[in-house]
């Protein structure tokens, strides 16, 4: 899809009848956070009050229409976002200044930062990408403003070498970031100096005349803003030692006996979320962050009835978060096992959010879109105007979960067992809330058809199963970012992330011409990227990744520092070593590297450069199911290779440079 390129200083109006957008903050490498801000200003160009700014430690405006709705990972790095509500934005706020901040480092490092603006569907409305940050820990991007009662988006690119303190301030934020302050009902100096009678002999003495702007008194518990983070909090799981025989289980919060299939399968899902989500309030607040929800007290309510004509519509809960006097709301329609969102129920509940100026309809179900933001339904863009539509898959779901309870923010040992609980439930196949088991109805044809070496690029079928190994990639990355307690990036060309029209037909071309998928995986501190690919000609699944060798020392040196660090590397794993000189590239199973290193040396002329390391393993032809299911076999072979390879490899770090010796001079002799 085009859209709007700005460039810095460019501005364009947002459409009249667009009351909800989001800004995202964009970036590459998703080992480093960014944090987004807004900043709502007057026609001054200043904050009203400290409460104006909307950041990570204050992620609300008190009129709730601009929402700092958290980080998370994307496909191309990581992104922040912010959501705003044009509609509920107060008349003296002139212009929401759109910023950026880092904690440690500067944007300078970071390469190139993009600023999208986007409707209530995902779709982008226009987008400003700069890489000229050097120094700035902190930039405004970007603004959205007034003009003659409509609205529109400017691109700024200024930047700040004080970090978000500094820029906070700059527009009248007032900061406390002083971890001993002072007590806030001391008397100032100005206040002393203040209440001090002149005198003047010959006439009374009298108490200064007062300004004519009167000044509020002083409030004991008066503070600027922190911005400084919170420390994340982790609870301890708790733990049942008692039972006499392992076989023992503890009884289960949320049961599976007697689940069915269909609407009764639903509504336990649907039960079990709502509950634990209002029982768990981080857990809350991470799923309804992903919807667009505020920060706020979370409530849920099943099977609610509405009317729509003649007739009722029934979604499957409805979301409420209050913060302050504003309510956000949203429909959800859930659906669990092989059940497929219906268009026209979608269309339905818009149409009822619509009425009753509800905020967002959210779909939640096996779907894994192939890109975030993607929808599994195409609706009526037409019904988007004023209420936005979000997806949310069972994998998203639980990635919450096991974010929390492995990685922190949550610091009540119940609340850690409800959620644990829950994720016990979500992983018993009776749930019906798996995470990725379906390669879709296409898949055996497609898989035949590579086979027999009939498969064309542009068949449908192949362009289908083409945009579920993408969306088996993203589940890829979920899965270790949940297990790891980082950002994993499923890594696609840039083009690819915005069209995935272009990016499921790229991905058939390979698989009718090569018989492969490939996906590649990038993990922050790792020495190389996860390269997973599955060979459908030679149904083989095969991990690799590459490192860089040592600048210095021998072939020998260099292949000796990386066969120290694969001691316990299984034996099939084949070392390829390549050489400056091409042409003379060697590649042998470890196994036999081990017993003689100079198979991969002996006879090459240049230096190793590289090394790519990978595995094979059995791939599984199943179209769906837990045993030799295709799936299964992919994502078993990942975990296998990450954990044998990739997690033991570190990357090659040069010795410190030596001082060179400087002679001694002779001290002289005490007289």
């Amino acid at each position: 899809m085009e859209f709007p390129m700005l460039s810095k200083g460019q501005n364009l109006s947002l459409p009249a009848d667009m009351e909800q957008i989001d800004v995202v903050l964009g970036w590459t490498e998703s080992d480093v956070e960014v944090d987004a801000s807004a900043l709502l200003l007057n026609a001054d160009g200043k904050v009203r009050s400290d409460a104006d700014f909307v950041f990570y430690n204050q992620p609300e405006s008190t009129d709730g229409s601009i929402r700092f709705l958290g980080t998370s990972g994307t496909e191309e790095g990581a992104q922040a976002r912010i959501a705003i509500d044009l509609s509920t934005v107060p008349d003296d706020v002139h212009t929401v200044a759109l910023g950026g901040s880092v904690a440690a480092g500067q944007f300078g490092d970071l390469g190139k930062l993009a600023l999208r603006v986007v409707d209530g569907a995902g779709h982008t409305l226009a987008e400003y990408v700069t890489a000229d940050a050097t120094t700035e820990s902190a930039f405004v991007f970007g603004e959205v403003y007034r003009r003659n009662g409509d609205w529109k988006v400017r691109a700024v690119g200024q930047g700040w070498d004080s970090g978000l303190a500094g820029l906070a301030t700059d527009f009248g934020v007032d900061i406390d970031d002083d971890p001993d302050p002072e007590p806030a009902d001391a008397p100032s100096d100005r206040e002393n100096s203040d209440a001090a009678v002149p005198a003047d002999s010959g006439t009374p003495q009298l108490v200064p005349e007062l300004p004519t702007t009167p000044v509020a008194p002083r409030k004991a518990t008066t503070r600027g803003v922190r911005t400084t983070k919170r420390a994340v909090k982790k609870s301890k799981p708790l733990v049942f030692g008692l039972a006499e025989q392992d076989t023992w289980q503890p009884a289960r919060l949320f049961s599976v006996i007697g689940v069915g299939a269909g609407e009764e399968q639903e509504r336990r899902a649907t039960s079990a979320l709502i509950s634990t989500m209002q029982a768990v309030r981080p857990f809350a607040r991470a799923v309804c962050a992903r919807v667009g929800a505020p920060t706020g007290t979370f409530e849920g309510y099943v099977e609610v009835a509405y009317e729509r004509g003649e007739t009722k519509v029934i979604p499957d809960a409805v979301l409420k978060v209050s913060r302050g006097s504003r309510v956000w709301t949203g429909l959800l329609e859930v659906k669990t096992g092989s059940g497929k969102l219906k268009k026209e129920q979608l269309e339905n509940y818009l149409d009822v959010a619509r009425k009753k100026k509800y905020d967002v309809v959210v779909s939640l179900s096996n779907d894994v879109p192939a890109s975030a933001g993607e929808l599994p339904v195409e609706v009526d863009r037409r019904k988007l105007a004023k209420v936005a539509l979000r997806h949310l898959s069972w994998a998203e779901v639980a990635h919450e979960a096991r974010m929390l309870l492995s990685h922190g923010g949550i610091d009540d040992d119940l609340q850690a067992w409800v959620l644990a609980e829950f994720l016990r439930y979500l992983d018993h196949p009776r749930s019906g809330a798996v995470e990725f088991v379906d390669m879709g109805r296409h898949w055996v044809t497609v898989r035949d058809a590579v086979t027999a070496g009939t498969l064309r690029a542009g068949d449908q079928k192949a362009l289908t199963v083409a945009e579920t190994w993408v969306s088996l990639s993203r589940h890829l990355a979920l899965r270790l970012t949940a297990e790891l307690g980082v950002t994993v990036k499923h890594v696609l060309p840039r083009r690819h992330g915005t069209d995935p029209v272009a990016r499921n037909a790229a991905v058939a071309e390979r698989l009718a011409a090569d018989g492969v998928f490939e996906a590649v995986l990038r993990i922050p501190e790792t020495a190389g990227d996860l390269v997973v690919i599955a060979d459908v000609r030679t149904n083989k699944i095969r991990c690799r990744t590459t490192v860089e060798a040592p600048n210095e020392g021998t072939s020998g040196r260099r292949l000796s520092w990386l066969l120290k660090q694969l001691k316990d590397v299984p034996g099939d794993v084949q070392v390829e070593a390549v050489f400056s000189e091409r042409g003379n590239e060697a590649c042998e199973h470890i196994e036999a590297v081990r017993a003689d290193p100079k198979v991969l040396t002996a006879g090459r002329s240049g230096d190793i450069v590289s090394f790519c390391l990978e595995q094979s393993f059995p791939m599984g032809g199943r179209r769906s199911g837990t045993a030799a299911s295709f799936i299964s076999s992919v994502t078993s072979s990942a975990d296998a290779f990450y954990g044998t390879v990739v997690q033991q490899l570190r990357e090659w770090v040069p010795a410190a440079p030596k001082q060179t010796e400087q002679p001694r001079t002779a001290e002289p002799e005490d007289e």
